[in-house]
């Protein structure tokens, strides 16, 4: 082997060694975002357990507390869970416990429950209405509330569950309308 030829061997090696130790560097940058997310996920999932545990005592899940749609404070416990979860779990626990002890001192000009605005606004018709008009109507009459439609229709199947109204499937299309007082006598 020529002193050219090793030279050339050698530049190779180091160019592969160079390539090889910044994709290992990337995908650690990779790993190192990932744990982050995951670790708000975890306090997320924590804070998700803890109001859980919090509310195992009511009987009825319609006297559950909502969560306000478009509160500020709702950006801010989201922050601060993200920023919790970077210092550790015991800070996290100690936001999440001074957020939950906020919330429930504003508890008492709580507004009314998402189900029970979409049930006073089903109950004007008589006949099946859209989750999507349902949310129209909501936010017209409603502007300080602005949940997802996704949410309204969650609320709309908990509803459902609950017997409070029925689901008409025409077509592609899923309706609802209130069940009526004197509907459920006669059942």
């Amino acid at each position: 082997m020529t002193s050219q030829s090793a030279a050339t061997l050698r530049s190779r090696y180091v160019a592969q060694a160079a390539s090889d130790l910044e994709e290992n560097r990337r995908r650690q940058q990779e790993l190192a975002e990932r744990i982050t997310v995951l670790k708000q996920e975890e306090a997320l999932l924590a804070d998700i357990l803890n109001l859980a545990e919090r509310y195992a005592g009511f009987a009825d899940a319609s006297r559950l507390p909502e969560q306000l749609q478009d509160e500020p404070n709702v950006a801010k416990t989201k922050q601060a869970s993200a920023g919790a979860a970077a210092r550790g779990p015991a800070s996290a626990k100690s936001a999440t416990a001074t957020q939950t002890a906020k919330a429930g001192a504003k508890g008492k000009s709580r507004q009314p429950l998402l189900g029970d605005l979409l049930a006073e606004l089903l109950g004007q018709y008589q006949e099946p209405r859209l989750a999507k008009e349902l949310r129209d109507e909501l936010l017209e009459k409603h502007p300080d509330r602005n949940p997802t439609p996704q949410v309204v229709r969650n609320t709309l199947e908990s509803l459902v569950a609950k017997g409070r109204i029925r689901r008409h499937k025409q077509q592609r299309s899923v309706m609802y309308t209130l069940v009526r007082q004197d509907e459920t006598d006669t059942d």
